[in-house]
């Protein structure tokens, strides 16, 4: 099996299996490689797999008849990303996923969630307790797209993906805080000039 330590620190720290207990289920994990610009998802197609980023960045992201852009959700390191509608209902999806950088994936699917509970039967109950906290991210992600201002939405995804700055272009992160590149770089700039003021 290909080494996973940031998904074996993930599934022994957030999840509660042991030592031991990783190794029972570590036969049945698979990977998935994705090259930069490379699908893992495309309108149209069910979604079968939730996927874990072992390494690399993943954008979950629609398009509109115009084709405009609006991203969802940025997944790095020890990210969870899926289209959790199509894999509960089994209906085609009307989203994307799509490679940012060279990805490495966990493919986690039911079948493997049953594996592991026949090994840990906790894990159902952790695993539940993570998608109640995606859940609540996401509740609070509409929130401050229906009121916040775009400097308030731009700090908080500074707070929740302090490591997307350098990795993703600017014009992605305006989609994702749902304002204009321009927006995003007069906010960038008058922060810039409270914290670091010209002498």
């Amino acid at each position: 099996m290909m080494e996973v330590p940031n998904f074996k620190k993930h599934i022994i720290e957030k999840c509660g299996l042991s030592e031991t207990e990783f190794t029972q289920i570590a036969p049945f994990i698979k990977t998935k490689k994705v090259s930069k610009n490379d699908f893992l998802l495309q309108q149209g197609e069910i979604c079968s797999h939730s996927f874990f980023v072992e390494q690399g960045v993943l954008r979950f992201y629609a398009l509109n008849e115009e084709g405009k852009e609006s991203i969802l959700q940025f997944a790095s390191e020890n990210w969870i990303v899926s289209d959790r509608g199509s894999v509960f209902f089994q209906e085609p999806s009307t989203y994307y996923i799509d490679a940012i950088e060279d990805t490495l994936t966990i493919m986690l699917d039911e079948d493997f969630v049953n594996r592991v509970v026949q090994i840990n039967p906790d894990f159902r109950k952790q695993n539940e307790n993570l998608l109640q906290n995606h859940i609540r991210h996401l509740y609070k992600r509409i929130s401050l797209l229906l009121g916040a201002s775009a400097r308030i939405r731009y700090l908080e995804f500074v707070a929740m993906y302090p490591d997307m700055l350098l990795r993703v272009p600017q014009w992605m992160i305006a989609s994702y805080l749902g304002i204009t590149p321009e927006s995003l770089s007069r906010v960038r700039k008058a922060l810039a000039a409270e914290n670091f003021p010209r002498k």
